[in-house]
C-alpha cells in the first residue's frame, strides 16, 4: 500500500482496511505500528542509512528518493514515449512503450487478497491495457500490422469488450487481406454488446466497420509515417465491481438513458442515485459505470467524497479531488496549481471535447461537487448520495430495498447456494429480518460464513429478538451501525429527536399527526421534520392512499437504531410525556388511520406510571409491546 503511493501519506485507516479487508481486530493499530517497525528494521539491516518509511499524520509515507519502484519506472517510460511521439519520433516512441510493457510479468499484486488491494490491482491493470492500446496505435501508424496481429488476437480473447483493441485488430486483419475475419470481429462485438450491455457497439467500432465495408483508402498504411501522436493513457479509476451484485435491472436500464442525453444540450448528462444507508447506491453506480465503459473511451474518473464517513473523517473538499483527477491526467504534483479555481479551470480544459464518465460517490451536499461537474456535453456524471444535492439532473433514481427473490439470490451467492437451498423458508425470513437491505444481507451472510456450524434457521432465531438484531448483524459487518450512525449524526436537533421518538413506535405506517403528538408540535412542523428524515434516507414516504394523505414508515432496522439513539440521548420522563400525548390524541390518530393509537392508550391505562419509572427506552418499547 505504501509502494502504491510513494511520497504520499497513507492513513492508518486505509492500511487497516487493506490488511484486514474491512474486518480489523481491536489491536489493528498496534499491529500496523509493529509491521512498520519491522519494515524499518529490515531496511536498516539491508544497509539503508536514510529513512525509507516515515511517520506522517494520519499514517505513514514511503520516501521514493532514488529507489527503483517498478510502477514508477513504467509511468516514467510512458511519459518518455509521450514526449517522443509529440516530437514525431514515432518508431522510438513505440519501442519505448514496448520496453514499458515488457516490465510486466502478469497481473500486479496477483498473490495478495482483499477488496482494496484488488481495486488497486484493477487500476494498475487498466493502466497497462491503456498503454498497450497506445502502443498498438503507434505500431499500426507505422505499418507494422503483421508484428501486432498475434498479440491483438490474444488480447481480444481476454478483453472482448475493449473496443479500441478490437478495432485495431479489425484494421490489422483487413490490411493482411483477411477482410471476412475483420468483419466477423465486428459481428461478434455487436452480439456481445447487445446481449451483455443492451447497447449497440460504440462509434469507433461502427466507423471501422463502415470503412472496411467501403474499402476506405484511409485504412491503407502510409509508408514511413511521420508526424506526431499524443500518448494519453485512458484514465480508469473505477473501483472493482462486486461479483455478488444482483437485481437492479430496471434501475440500470433507467441509467442507460444517460447515454441518450449526452448530446441534448450544452451541459453534461447527470444522474443522481439516492436512498438509505446500505441500500446499494455505490455498487449500483459502479456496476453501471463498468458496463458503460465502452461509451467513454477517453476515461472514467472516480472519487469518494466521504460525505457520510466515520465521525473523525471530514467530507472531501473539491480541491484535493481536483488534484487527484489532474494527477490521473498525467500532471506531476509541481504542475498542479495551489488555487482551487485554477485547478478547476485546468480540469475542465482536459475534459473539453472528451467522452469521460465522472462518478462522484458518497456526496453530502452540492458544494462538494460543483467544481467537479464537467461542462462538455460529451461527458456524463453519476452522483450517489443519501440526500439530494444536485438540482439539474437528467436521471434521478431513488433505490429501495431488494425484492424477495433478489434478496434470496444475494444470500445464496454470499453463503453458497447449497447452504441456502437447504432451507429456502428460512432464507426468506432472514431477508425480511434484514429489511432486504444489501448491507444487512451481507452482514447476515458474513455471520453465517464465520459460523459454518450454524444453520440459516439458527441465525433467523437469533435475529427474532429485536433488541439484539442490530448487534447480531453488525457482528458480521460493523459498517451497518456506522452507516446508520453517520446519517443520524448530521441531523439537526429537532429532526434527530423526531427520528428517536419514531423509533419507539416501530415499523408502522404513521401520519404527521403521530409526529406532532410525539414532539408536541404542529402537524405541519412535524411533517417538515419527517420530510427531512425522508431526504436523509432515515424514513420512507409511503405512497398516498385515495385520500391523498401522506404517510411515513420507519424500516425495522432503522427503527431499532432509532431506539438505540433514544436510549442514549433521551430523558425517560420526556419520553413518558410523549407517550401520554399520543394516548390523549387517540381520537385524532384513529381518525387518521393510525393502528397504534388504541394500543398506546391501553398500555397507558394499564400502568400510566410505569413508563416514567423506566430508565431505558428499550424497556419502554417492550412495555408498549411494539
Amino acid at each position: 500500500m505504501l509502494l502504491l503511493r510513494p511520497d504520499r501519506v497513507v492513513s492508518v485507516a486505509r492500511l487497516t482496511e487493506a490488511v484486514w479487508d474491512g474486518r480489523p481486530p481491536t489491536t489493528s493499530r498496534t499491529q500496523i505500528a509493529i509491521c512498520v517497525a519491522n519494515l524499518r528494521k529490515t531496511f536498516v539491516a539491508a544497509g539503508y542509512v536514510e529513512d525509507v518509511l516515515v511517520t506522517a499524520s494520519p499514517g505513514y509515507m514511503l520516501l521514493a528518493r532514488e529507489h527503483r519502484i517498478d510502477s514508477a519506472v513504467f509511468a516514467g517510460r510512458v511519459e518518455l514515449a509521450r514526449g517522443e511521439a509529440q516530437r514525431g519520433q514515432l518508431a522510438q516512441a513505440a519501442d519505448t512503450l514496448a520496453g514499458a510493457l515488457g516490465l510486466w510479468r502478469g497481473r500486479a499484486l496477483a498473490d495478495i487478497n482483499g477488496d482494496l488491494v484488488d481495486s488497486e490491482s484493477d487500476a494498475l491493470e487498466e493502466q497497462r491495457m491503456c498503454v498497450y492500446e497506445q502502443f498498438i496505435e503507434l505500431q499500426l501508424g507505422l505499418g507494422r500490422h503483421r508484428q501486432v496481429v498475434a498479440g491483438l488476437l490474444e488480447f481480444v480473447r481476454e478483453q472482448p469488450l475493449r473496443e479500441h483493441v478490437r478495432a485495431a485488430l479489425m484494421l490489422a486483419q483487413y490490411r493482411l487481406g483477411h477482410r471476412a475475419e475483420s468483419l466477423e470481429l465486428f459481428r461478434q462485438a455487436r452480439r456481445m454488446s447487445i446481449e451483455e450491455l443492451g447497447i449497440e457497439p460504440g462509434r469507433i467500432l461502427q466507423e471501422m466497420h463502415g470503412a472496411i465495408l467501403r474499402d476506405d483508402a484511409a485504412l491503407t498504411p502510409i509508408t514511413g509515417a511521420g508526424g506526431s501522436l499524443r500518448i494519453n493513457s485512458t484514465i480508469t479509476q473505477l473501483p472493482r465491481d462486486v461479483p455478488s451484485f444482483v437485481g437492479r435491472s430496471s434501475e440500470l436500464a433507467l441509467l442507460d438513458g444517460l447515454l441518450d442525453r449526452r448530446h441534448g444540450g450544452r451541459s453534461p448528462a447527470v444522474a443522481l442515485i439516492t436512498g438509505q444507508a446500505g441500500v446499494g447506491k455505490s455498487v449500483t453506480a459502479i456496476r453501471w459505470a463498468r458496463r458503460a465503459v465502452p461509451s467513454f473511451p477517453d476515461g472514467q474518473l472516480f472519487a469518494d467524497l466521504l460525505g457520510y464517513a466515520d465521525g473523525d473523517v471530514s467530507p472531501a473538499a473539491a480541491g484535493p479531488v481536483l488534484a487527484d483527477f489532474l494527477r490521473a491526467f498525467g500532471l506531476a504534483d509541481d504542475e498542479i496549481p495551489a488555487d482551487q479555481d485554477e485547478r478547476a479551470s485546468l480540469y475542465h480544459g482536459f475534459l473539453e471535447g472528451r467522452k469521460v464518465l465522472v462518478v462522484l460517490d458518497n456526496v453530502r451536499d452540492a458544494t462538494q461537487i460543483q467544481a467537479l461537474l464537467p461542462r462538455g456535453e460529451a461527458c456524463c456524471v453519476l452522483v450517489t448520495s443519501r440526500d439530494m444535492p444536485v438540482s439539474q439532473t437528467s436521471v434521478r433514481l431513488r433505490l429501495g430495498p431488494l425484492g424477495g427473490p433478489e434478496s434470496a439470490r444475494l444470500l445464496g451467492a454470499l453463503v453458497g447456494d447449497h447452504r441456502a437451498g437447504d432451507d429456502p423458508g428460512s432464507i426468506g425470513l432472514l431477508a425480511e429480518l434484514c429489511d432486504r437491505l444489501p448491507l444487512a444481507l451481507g452482514g447476515a451472510a458474513a455471520r453465517l460464513s464465520s459460523k459454518p456450524h450454524w444453520t440459516v434457521g439458527h441465525l433467523v432465531a437469533r435475529l427474532q429478538d429485536p433488541l439484539h438484531r442490530l448487534d447480531e448483524l453488525s457482528a458480521g459487518d460493523p459498517r451497518i451501525h456506522a452507516a446508520f450512525d453517520a446519517s443520524y449524526r448530521i441531523l439537526n436537533p429537532a429532526a434527530a429527536m423526531m427520528y428517536r421518538r419514531l423509533g419507539l413506535l416501530g415499523p408502522h405506517d404513521l401520519s404527521p399527526d403521530v409526529g406532532a403528538a410525539l414532539l408536541d408540535a404542529s402537524a405541519i412542523d412535524a411533517e417538515n421534520l419527517m420530510e427531512q428524515l425522508v431526504d436523509a434516507g432515515l424514513l420512507d414516504a409511503v405512497r398516498p392512499d385515495g385520500s391523498g394523505a401522506v404517510r411515513y414508515r420507519l424500516p425495522a432496522l432503522l427503527a431499532l437504531h432509532a431506539l438505540e439513539c433514544a436510549d442514549a440521548d433521551e430523558v425517560p420522563a420526556k419520553l413518558a410525556a410523549a407517550h401520554r400525548r399520543l394516548a390523549a390524541a387517540q381520537a385524532i390518530l384513529r381518525g387518521a388511520g393510525c393502528a397504534i393509537a388504541d394500543q398506546c392508550h391501553q398500555c397507558m391505562l394499564r400502568d400510566e406510571q410505569l413508563i416514567g419509572d423506566r430508565t431505558s427506552s428499550r424497556s419502554a418499547a417492550e412495555h408498549f409491546e411494539l
